[in-house]
């Protein structure tokens, strides 16, 4: 299984708004911090904001920021929103199937399972899953004029030991 780029970037972006959620963040620095085009970051923003995952802002103070606490954006729903329209398999497409398996093939079945196993895992996490308590990311992704964030942890755990802090 493969997740396309947009729903990779979906995801960075989400994550990206989550760690700087003091301030509105524009396209460039999320296109920068996760290494992607900003044209086609505006189709993924684009979506987000359609579906109500963030909230955009025109203008020259102009951006984006999540339109609702990160523990309410489940992961599964995401990731939907990007892939269900895209057949798994060709014979997921009954419009345009052309195998001759179909109507005995077993392996279907045994996908459709696992892409609902699948689903059913990422429906029990959030975007605070993610990105809570995970110091590395915050501290690739957190904008130069946000608070510093030690690498062996985040505020809600008090950061570095003492002894951590005085080496960084």
């Amino acid at each position: 299984m493969r997740l396309t780029t947009r729903t990779n970037l979906a995801m960075r972006t989400l994550m990206f708004c989550a760690v700087n959620p003091e301030r509105i963040v524009r396209k460039h620095e999320i296109a920068e911090a996760c290494n992607a085009s900003e044209n086609h970051l505006a189709q993924v923003v684009n979506t987000l904001a359609q579906r109500g995952f963030i909230e955009t802002q025109r203008g020259r103070a102009g951006g984006l920021r999540l339109a609702r606490p990160m523990a309410e954006i489940g992961v599964g729903e995401v990731l939907r929103t990007f892939e269900a329209t895209l057949p798994f398999a060709e014979c997921f497409d009954l419009e345009t199937n052309t195998c001759p398996l179909h109507e005995a093939c077993m392996f279907r079945t045994a996908l459709l399972e696992a892409l609902e196993a699948f689903y059913a895992s990422m429906d029990r996490r959030t975007l605070a899953d993610l990105v809570e308590d995970n110091g590395a990311l915050e501290h690739i992704l957190r904008l130069p004029s946000a608070a510093p964030v030690p690498l062996c942890g985040t505020r809600a755990r008090g950061g570095c030991a003492p002894e951590a802090a005085a080496a960084l």
